[in-house]
């Protein structure tokens, strides 16, 4: 029994009533009279009620919310998981008036910029130096647009190295630094191959996997050896992040969502990619958005299908190449002689935009060229 407002009830409980409940007072127990317990049995509906009545408004209030949330789930699209878009080279705005953070991180890679910032100036000085003469893939001892944009994307596509590198001893079996077909064919597929798919619950699946990407890997296979250099190993585990591997991306795609086999994407097939309706469930709004855009945006010729090239302009657009704007805006940034090139001297008279070092966190204004610190 606890006692709540001067009447007995029942301990964390609440459905039943204890009429003839001892009271406990200075002068100890009192048996309650019938009146008084009369009193205190209205007292304890009263409770009772007032405590159910919070509760069912707390729930209605609650089912409210989850039906808003609800509401509000099915009036958004899913992600369109088919369109491929290059992410910014920097989380932080591309302000030099503000800091070069912008520029560390698209130079350097994000957690590399961090690194940096841990160092010192004479520290960071050092390692660029090293790092411009690995920019400098011909030695001429200048570093051109072409050389400063490759390095750039190629540390934004550091993710892609480690993935490959995680995984380039397991497919390299004969440790010749090169994965063959043959080799990653059995790696993947070995098992399978030795029982010819008999028991598989799928054989047909697993076989167009196969074909699949026996295909990819061909294109990846720039001169048609039959071995991936690491590069080309790249170019296969990622072909969305190389120019010369988008089709492979598109004839996938395609394969992905056309289910009656004609090489073309209808608008059903279109729609079933993204929404699949449960029995009676009506279309959300955004479906109804995306048959618009089907017709009105997709299919540029308006034959009521979705070809290769549409398909190509859907889930590969042309974007702004943020590497090679970051390139063309260092160099016109640091190039002192307007020769359209940079030098080690020049890269190394304003390190500071291209690399951080301690001095950020003790507050110096980095937005300083190099002669002026």
């Amino acid at each position: 029994m606890k006692r709540r407002g001067g009447v007995c009830t029942p301990a964390l409980r609440g459905a039943s009533v204890w009429p003839n409940c001892e009271q406990h007072t200075e002068g100890g127990p009192v048996r309650a009279s019938a009146e008084t317990g009369v009193q205190r049995r209205e007292e304890t509906h009263q409770v009772i009620l007032r405590d159910l009545w919070h509760r069912t408004t707390m729930l209605l209030q609650l089912l409210g919310v989850i039906s808003l949330l609800v509401a509000m789930v099915t009036a958004v699209p899913a992600q369109e998981k088919r369109v491929h878009r290059h992410s910014d080279l920097s989380d932080h705005v591309h302000d030099d008036t503000h800091g070069f953070q912008y520029d560390h991180e698209a130079f350097l890679g994000k957690e590399e910029a961090k690194t940096f910032d841990q160092l010192t100036p004479e520290e960071s000085k050092e390692r660029l130096g090293k790092i411009v003469d690995r920019i400098d893939t011909n030695s001429d001892s200048y570093i051109s647009h072409t050389e400063l944009h490759q390095w750039i994307k190629h540390r934004q596509r550091r993710y892609i190295e480690e993935n490959v590198n995680k995984h380039w001893k397991e497919y390299d079996l004969n440790k010749d630094d090169m994965v063959a077909w043959e080799e990653y064919k059995n790696t993947t597929y070995g098992y399978y191959l030795d029982e010819e798919f008999d028991d598989m619950d799928d054989k047909a699946s697993y076989k167009a996997m196969l074909t699949r990407d026996e295909r990819r890997f061909k294109a990846a296979d720039r001169n048609g050896d039959g071995k991936a250099t690491k590069e080309e190993f790249k170019a296969f585990l990622h072909p969305e992040e190389f120019d010369h591997m988008k089709n492979i991306v598109v004839a996938e795609t395609v394969e992905d969502i056309d289910k009656n086999g004609d090489g073309l994407i209808n608008l059903e097939e279109y729609i079933g990619d993204m929404f699949t309706p449960e029995d009676g469930e009506s279309e959300p709004d955004w479906v109804h958005t995306e048959r618009n855009h089907f017709s009105e945006f997709r299919d540029i010729n308006k034959d009521g299908f979705l070809d290769p090239s549409e398909v190509s302009k859907w889930i590969l657009p042309g974007e702004v190449d943020h590497a090679d704007n970051e390139a063309r805006h260092l160099i016109h940034e640091t190039d002192t002689d307007k020769d359209d090139r940079i030098t080690k001297l020049e890269i190394l008279a304003n390190w500071n935009m291209f690399v951080g070092s301690q001095a950020t966190n003790y507050g110096e204004d980095l937005t300083k060229r190099h002669d002026e610190l």
